[in-house]
């Protein structure tokens, strides 16, 4: 049994003051029915050996079947039965800017990464483009031919990574656009917090993606100097051989006698 009632006022045991004291009772445990049973057998026991007042009975039993009665009641909560055409609209707008967010999300982060690979792959064209340049003229053509391999698969990779980052910024762009025209329904239809948290959105977007593309730009800059370095050398280098050609020319052409050039 849960409740078991303990008798007395805490002191030497007289009879003035008995109350009965629960341990844990609760509206379940009275709407079982062993339960209340057994809890009923033991309050008359008591009255009959003269342990609590009639009155004092009667207050007991009265509560007992008050929370027995309440436990019984369902509580309900009160519904609208139906919502206005303003609230649908504001619902529809909500679930516009969520899923203009989303998609703004999804593209801004697959730009951004787009873009580490597009310039990760320049500096790897870099690092080829600085070792080809500075071992220009010192190496053989076998191994100048070797390098030059090397650096035109680095330059497929990178066009390959640009085109990747190219068509997500196209992606990018739609979202952009999408978010400003769903930030613009919202504002309309009298939802600011949707309409203020989307632009805000937008901003946070662009700013990501700026940085990310500033970084490739600066990539750029350093591949179009180092190519620059390597035109220059590649101008030397001629300038340099057709120095030589000249000179070598003379030496080649030998003065052949008067008598040798004369037909007979």
């Amino acid at each position: 049994v849960v409740t078991t009632p303990r008798w007395g006022n805490g002191r030497g045991g007289g009879r003035a003051g008995w109350f009965p004291r629960v341990g844990a009772l609760t509206c379940s445990s009275l709407t079982h029915p062993c339960l209340f049973l057994s809890c009923s057998r033991c309050f008359p026991s008591a009255l009959s050996h003269g342990r609590i007042p009639a009155g004092r009975w009667q207050q007991v039993a009265l509560g007992l079947g008050l929370g027995a009665t309440m436990a019984a009641v369902p509580i309900t909560q009160h519904q609208p039965t139906s919502l206005n055409h303003e609230d649908l609209i504001k619902r529809a707008v909500s679930l516009v800017t969520d899923g203009a967010n989303t998609f703004l999300s999804q593209t801004t982060l697959a730009l951004c990464d787009a873009l580490t690979e597009y310039t990760k792959a320049i500096y790897a064209l870099i690092a080829l483009q600085k070792i080809y340049n500075d071992q220009s003229g010192q190496i053989s053509e076998k191994e100048e031919d070797a390098i030059w391999q090397i650096i035109i698969e680095a330059r497929v990779k990178m066009k390959e990574k640009q085109e990747k980052y190219l068509s997500f910024e196209t992606k990018w762009m739609t979202a952009v656009h999408l978010s400003e025209t769903a930030a613009g329904a919202a504002y309309q239809t009298g939802a600011d917090l949707a309409s203020v948290a989307v632009h805000t959105h937008i901003q946070m977007a662009q700013s990501q993606v700026g940085e990310v593309k500033q970084l490739a730009l600066e990539a750029e800059n350093k591949l179009a100097k180092v190519q620059v370095e390597e035109i220059n050398l590649k101008g030397k280098e001629a300038s340099v051989k057709g120095i030589q050609r000249t000179a070598i020319q003379p030496a080649n052409d030998e003065e052949i006698p008067e008598q040798y050039l004369r037909e007979d």
